[in-house]
């Protein structure tokens, strides 16, 4: 069995430990001031046209909210659709999953500035309940239910005015 693959045997093994209302968490930490959009440059490797978070409104340990602004200027909906425009689900996930990544940037206690990393996604578990189109302004919440070493487990939703049109569980491996 290879390291990731332990790993994630071993975290399947570990959510046993906690329910359905209360997870059992590994990290906890504060609650950060929001980032602008170099501030999460620094922390994810993503440029143009790939990166898909705007704005970090709030982080700390186990949890991110950020905000991906959806603009008709956005290269797939060129083809997606002619007339239509709708997001691609696929991309809707990459928000997650950068999201994701945003969490696992940071250094334990916050010391210096963290360093863009690279991460593999694995296991996703994604339900799409409503479109997204140009002018929408995704509320992206992630949070880390479980962490073991370079492995992280993931709860995501996406929501547009207060209402979920996207929601994923996944595990991410950094490295």
């Amino acid at each position: 069995m290879s390291a990731p693959d332990h790993a994630l045997a071993t975290l399947d093994r570990l959510s046993s430990a906690g329910t359905a209302d209360k997870p059992r968490d590994l990290v906890c930490g504060t609650t950060q001031a929001p980032l602008d959009i170099k501030a999460v440059m620094r922390r994810l490797p993503h440029r143009n046209p790939f990166l898909m978070i705007d704005r970090v409104l709030r982080y700390g340990g186990d949890e991110v909210l950020a905000i991906k602004n959806v603009t008709f200027n956005e290269s797939f909906f060129d083809g997606h659709f002619p007339g239509e425009p709708i997001m691609p689900g696929v991309m809707i996930a990459e928000c997650m999953a950068q999201s994701a990544a945003f969490l696992g940037s940071g250094k334990p206690g916050g010391e210096g500035e963290p360093s863009p990393l690279r991460a593999r996604l694995t296991a996703l578990d994604l339900k799409l309940k409503h479109p997204v189109v140009p002018g929408d302004q995704l509320k992206i919440s992630a949070r880390a239910v479980k962490r073991l070493g370079n492995v992280m487990r993931v709860t995501a939703s996406v929501s547009v005015d207060d209402k979920v049109v996207a929601c994923s569980a996944f595990t991410v491996v950094f490295m």
